[in-house]
């Protein structure tokens, strides 16, 4: 079979806004429900900063039946004259029309701002069949039409207004893109919207929605008008409700600088269950973020220096008040009760990815912490009765946490076993193996990834270091003597070799869990290699096995399906989706690079999830000696092992 073409005439090069409609998900992260509000987002932010720049006062969201959003505010407008670069082009159409254009890449137009990637806007207008803007400025009314991110109408003057100033984009998110039944949700727009208002006291909110889109039962009102001079303590206050706190008022304030540099706002309560979190979950503990009014739902920087800043404080506190275990406080025992909300503005910031889950800007910290810990010392020492309280309850927290780990240790200890186990382990918490499973799972980052996706009661964690010695061609005192795989061993609560016992096992499931590539192959028949040759009972009572990831995710509208490789992602291509549409089609990188969600639906939760159960034939019910032949140091066996096999491999090749 000839090899296909490759040629200059093969490389493609996309203009405009074409990468944004091709690739959907680089910009926005997919083409889901999460994806489609992020438009609103986009745009609302504009807005926004309007407003945080002391330009605008009011912003006004209008839902309507058609399914279209429009965002007003009465700030600047967005510029009309000609753009100096692009002669035949007003500034307004360079921005709709171009990635990286905006006024937010210095600090001449805005101080601080959520939109500093400069594709926000042009983003939205790609990915919308109809958009409109308006633009009043200098009491002239502007307009001009736009479809799937290419103008359908010159800007075109409409006539004088008076009163009116600022920018209206009215838009309709593409079908094509998004699929024919995926719409904005009144309840999402309607929070989103009122979570704005309460993270800048300056602004009024205007909200409307067409009546035909609320249900009987929905409590997201037609119309409201927000306004929260108090920021974040009506906030808090609000969510909190008339649940009983630990203190009788929040820990609140915030620090403004001049020019809006460096402000830092924050409101905390401590309670005991049930809050109800701003995504609409009830929780024990939460913290809500923000970084320039954009949500951080995965936290970061900031985050980190308001954790610091009140451990250190009440850990000081106690140490003060003489409370020596006050110094046993972690932030874990502090803000496991704790609903917190946090909203800072700084200049430049950086995310992490282009939806900013994550704030990554490191002077974040030591911004929040140098705002909140002068603040919180002056509030316990002004509330002496509120402070022991507080301080009173997190011990008692920490004391909780160290029972529960005590009983943990108790609990799933071995008899045999009385050495501590690895470091690096993140077990569970259920009482026997019963259901158990561990996953041996290459790398940090992986490791990180599955903590987060895993069942905390009954799936257990443990990284391990790239590729593990090979004990196919390792002396005994070698074997012994190496660490990875003594804490193997250890976690496992097994022996090797001679030492081995079945009985002392701690898991149902061992599960082997590396990238879907020739390194994770590498890694995993290393693993394997050293079960065969070292715990050879393990596998055959079926205990081994082989975690599935995808290599690829296909998207299109709200469905999402995976596929372990080429061939599959072809085949679910045609089966799952209409021949003409638009799917989405993404490569992981390794499970490092996959999100808690995709990994945990993929290829953790055992509803969702696919296993391979490790096993030999019967021939090779001795495994020893195959291991010795094809991991060994000599080459001969393997040689030979090949030529008896070719014939197998051959029937095996995609040629």
């Amino acid at each position: 079979m000839a090899a296909p073409s490759y040629s200059a005439k093969d490389i493609e090069v996309l203009e405009g806004l074409e990468p944004v409609r091709k690739r959907p998900g680089m910009y926005i992260g997919g083409t889901d429900e999460r994806a489609l509000h992020h438009l609103f987002a986009e745009v609302l932010d504009n807005s926004m900063d309007e407003a945080v720049a002391g330009h605008a006062t009011r912003i006004e969201v209008h839902l309507s039946e058609d399914g279209s959003l429009t965002v007003t505010d009465n700030g600047r407008g967005i510029p009309v004259d000609k753009h100096p670069k692009f002669k035949t082009k007003s500034a307004l159409e360079v921005i709709l029309t171009t990635l990286h254009a905006g006024g937010k890449f210095s600090n001449k137009a805005y101080a601080t701002s959520g939109g500093l990637h400069g594709v926000g806007i042009s983003v939205v207008n790609a990915l919308t069949d109809e958009l409109t803007v308006e633009v009043a400025r200098d009491q002239t009314l502007y307009r001009q039409t736009y479809s799937k991110g290419l103008p359908t109408s010159k800007l075109k003057k409409v006539g004088a207004v008076t009163g009116r100033r600022g920018t209206s984009v009215t838009f309709h998110p593409d079908p094509e893109i998004f699929g024919p039944d995926l719409a904005f949700k009144p309840a999402r727009i309607f929070r989103m919207t009122k979570s704005k208002a309460y993270l800048f006291g300056g602004v009024e909110m205007r909200w409307s929605c067409d009546k035909a889109l609320l249900k009987e039962n929905d409590q997201t009102p037609e119309k409201a008008t927000l306004k929260f001079p108090g920021g974040l303590s009506d906030y808090l206050t609000s969510i909190v409700g008339e649940r009983p706190t630990v203190t009788a008022s929040l820990f609140s304030g915030n620090v403004r600088k001049e020019g809006g540099h460096g402000t830092v706002e924050w409101a905390i309560a401590w309670g005991g269950a049930g809050f109800q979190s701003p995504a609409g979950q009830m929780a024990d503990g939460f913290t809500s973020s923000y970084c320039n009014t954009i949500p951080t739902p995965e936290g970061g920087t900031h985050e980190q220096g308001l954790r610091q800043a009140v451990t250190r404080g009440l850990r000081a506190y106690g140490e003060m008040a003489n409370n020596k275990k006050a110094a046993q406080i972690t932030a874990e025992d502090v803000f496991g009760t704790a609903a917190a909300v946090l909203s800072v503005f700084v200049s430049n910031p950086e995310f992490q990815g282009q939806t900013k889950d994550k704030l990554a800007t490191a002077a974040a910290t030591k911004l929040t912490d140098a705002a909140i810990r002068p603040a919180f010392d002056h509030w316990l020492a002004d509330h002496p009765k509120e402070a022991d309280k507080l301080l009173g309850h997190v011990i008692d927290q920490a004391e909780q946490r160290q029972r529960r780990r005590r009983e943990k240790e108790v609990q799933r200890a071995s008899a045999m076993k009385k050495l501590r186990l690895p470091g690096k382990l993140s077990d569970c918490t259920a009482k026997d193996r019963t259901g158990t499973e561990i996953f041996l799972v290459e790398g940090d980052s992986a490791g990180g990834s599955a903590k987060q996706a895993r069942s905390r009661e009954t799936q257990a964690v443990m990284p391990l270091k790239g590729k593990i010695l090979n004990v196919a061609s390792s002396t005994r005192d070698k074997i012994m003597a190496n660490q990875e795989v003594m804490d193997i061993a250890l976690a496992l609560g097994v022996g090797l070799g001679r030492n081995f016992d079945l009985e002392d096992l701690r898991y149902d499931k061992v599960i082997i869990m590396t990238d879907a590539d020739v390194d994770g192959a590498h890694i995993a028949a290393l693993l394997m290699t050293l079960f065969f040759t070292e715990m050879p009972e393990l596998v055959r009572a079926g205990n081994l096995y082989l975690a599935q990831p995808p290599l690829y995710r296909l998207s299109h509208g709200g469905k999402t399906v995976y596929a372990l490789d080429e061939a599959q992602r072809d085949a679910l291509r045609e089966k799952e989706f209409a021949k003409n549409a638009r799917v989405e089609v993404g490569r992981f990188k390794g499970l490092g690079e996959m999100n808690a969600r995709d990994l945990k639906e993929t290829t953790m939760d055992p509803a969702t999830r696919q296993l391979a159960r490790v096993k030999l034939p019967e021939e090779y019910e001795d495994a020893t000696d195959l291991f010795g032949r094809l991991m060994g140091k000599k080459a001969e066996p393997r040689f030979a092992f090949i030529q008896e096999n070719a014939a197998f491999a051959q029937e095996a090749l995609d040629v």
